[in-house]
């Protein structure tokens, strides 16, 4: 069944009316009397029966709400290292499917861009919509939050405020011996560099704002993937997968 997030204030009792760009897309692939789910980005689940279709406008009556149940335990953030567009686009979409809650893009010593201006509205827009279309498409209750890029020193700041906290290096401490003591974390932020990772400068500013130097093993997957493996394991390791 077709899943769309839309604005809680569309949502009626009974009924509900969608208007603009979402009911055109929800236009071109149902018709009156199919069932779509709509999400309020609440933790609800709306079902609803098409009753008119038109262009701009679409309206529909709810059969039946019900919370989602298909969010995380664990509340991982991922910041990753800014690549390039398909990349990163990449990195938003596969997260998003695994359960990660907040991207937060990450500007370092290797990224491919210096300046947090380099990171446009236009981006951003695209970003956005590229969680949006994968958490519709992988069943998730919630959007996953994108916040601004934030340069590395301010990123280290943040996250060594709000907890358990890890960056992923070439030498480390093993995952699993980490979360072993740690036992199980309501939330995680994981910090994954970009195509040639950090710096040692930057691995040792992390430790100083208490992060935590992770190694994933001898194998070095690319950039994109790095932050993707490191969440499933926590996911794992943490009962989320279950």
């Amino acid at each position: 069944m077709h899943r769309f997030f839309v604005p809680l204030k569309w949502l009626g009792e009974d009924k509900v009316t969608i208007a603009g760009p979402i009911a055109r897309r929800i236009g071109k692939v149902l018709r009156v009397g199919d069932r779509a789910i709509l999400l309020d980005n609440s933790g609800w689940e709306h079902e609803v029966e098409i009753s008119t279709v038109e262009e701009y406008k679409v309206g529909g009556l709810v059969i039946r709400k019900s919370l989602a149940v298909s969010e995380p335990r664990t509340k991982v953030s991922l910041y990753q290292g800014v690549l390039d567009g398909k990349r990163f686009k990449f990195v938003l979409q596969r997260g998003t499917e695994l359960g990660v809650v907040e991207f937060v893009p990450l500007i370092c010593g290797h990224c491919i861009i210096a300046d947090l201006s380099d990171i446009g509205v236009a981006r951003f827009r695209r970003w956005r919509r590229a969680i949006r279309e994968a958490a519709e498409r992988s069943g998730r209750g919630h959007l996953p939050s994108l916040q601004p890029a934030m340069l590395f020193p301010q990123a280290c700041k943040q996250a060594g405020r709000k907890g358990f906290s890890i960056i992923l290096c070439d030498e480390g401490a093993s995952l699993r011996s980490v979360l072993d003591e740690r036992g199980s974390p309501l939330s995680v932020n994981i910090f994954v560099g970009p195509e040639e990772g950090f710096t040692p400068e930057e691995v040792e500013q992390a430790r100083m704002y208490g992060l935590i130097p992770i190694a994933l093993g001898p194998r070095i997957p690319r950039a994109e993937m790095v932050g993707l493996v490191a969440a499933t394991a926590i996911l794992y390791e943490l009962g989320d997968l279950e």
